[in-house]
């Protein structure tokens, strides 16, 4: 049995026990699907994986951008069938792994039906998307769904699925490192989207903003930047060396900011004319702009 033997087996462990459930199976039968050393194999092979990827950081190419999903979420007809370009921007859209992407709703303003609820009390989420319009993206979800459930569109989520990978794999989708996106890559790419697009003021905000996006419990104060925010950011049409992994890059604007605001908050106290204060904030905002460096005065100057 290798390594990655034991990740399908406890997936499809999971899988059956979520079956059997609904067949009012006896927890003496769904106990026994549990297998601890699976698990356990299970566990530290998908720890490596994540340590891995951290290392690496997720790329996209300049299709998968920010402003490209964007650009064609704003554009996409309802009345028309769905291709899988939709379904995979859809899934950016709502940070969708694809064994929910049937199940998940949107109403009230909340968000329900997500994968890491099933077999639980249906506890809604906070709605966080790149696509602030709710109703239009509910619309955008229930297109892909219903175009499902007609079989117009393969359900991604399906066992063994390589419908959504195979189509992720295509030349003019593989980025300069030569990695292909995955369809797990494609809710990390939301997270990250997300969170750019609602305009955090600071680093924890960031990490909020993703956190609610990917539908975590606020419970869980553990931050998702080293699992769900290893998207190497850069914007459309920039030079692909200019990319650098969203949590690093927010963690050094936010740094530098925060140490210029408090040099600015200690020399307003020293200085009472009006003049004096606006060169003051001149001068700070070309100091910040200098020592952050090119890729991130678009940023500053946002702020």
């Amino acid at each position: 049995e290798t390594s990655s033997d034991a990740v399908v087996a406890l997936s499809r462990l999971s899988r059956l026990r979520r079956e059997l459930r609904p067949l009012n199976a006896s927890e003496k039968i769904i106990s026994a699907t549990l297998n601890p050393e699976v698990t356990r194999l299970s566990n530290k092979v998908q720890k490596e994986h994540s340590e891995q990827r951290e290392n690496e950081g997720i790329d996209f190419p300049d299709h998968f951008s920010l402003e490209s999903v964007k650009k064609r979420l704003d554009e996409y007809d309802v009345s028309n069938i769905p291709d899988k370009q939709a379904l995979a921007d859809i899934m950016i859209m709502l940070c969708i792994h694809p064994a929910e992407i049937k199940n998940l709703r949107i109403s009230n303003g909340a968000v329900t039906g997500y994968a890491k609820n099933r077999g639980q009390q249906d506890i809604s989420r906070v709605f966080r998307s790149l696509e602030k319009n709710r109703e239009w993206a509910k619309q955008l979800l229930t297109w892909i769904q219903d175009n499902i459930c007609f079989g117009q569109l393969k359900d991604p989520g399906k066992l063994e699925s390589t419908y959504l990978s195979t189509f992720l794999k295509k030349d003019e989708f593989i980025p300069e490192s030569g990695e292909p996106l995955l369809p797990s890559s494609l809710c990390k790419l939301g997270a990250v989207f997300a969170s750019v697009a609602h305009r955090p003021k600071n680093a924890s905000k960031a990490s909020t903003y993703a956190s609610e996006a990917l539908r975590h419990s606020p419970d869980n104060h553990t931050s998702p930047s080293k699992r769900y925010t290893i998207v190497n950011m850069w914007k459309r049409g920039e030079p692909y060396n200019q990319a650098r992994p969203f949590y690093k890059q927010n963690a050094k604007v936010y740094s530098v900011l925060s140490k210029e605001i408090k040099a600015l908050d200690k020399k307003l106290d020293d200085y009472h004319s009006e003049e004096t204060v606006v060169n003051c904030i001149k001068s700070f905002s070309a100091s910040t702009i200098l020592r952050l460096g090119v890729d991130d005065i678009d940023y500053v100057k946002a702020k």
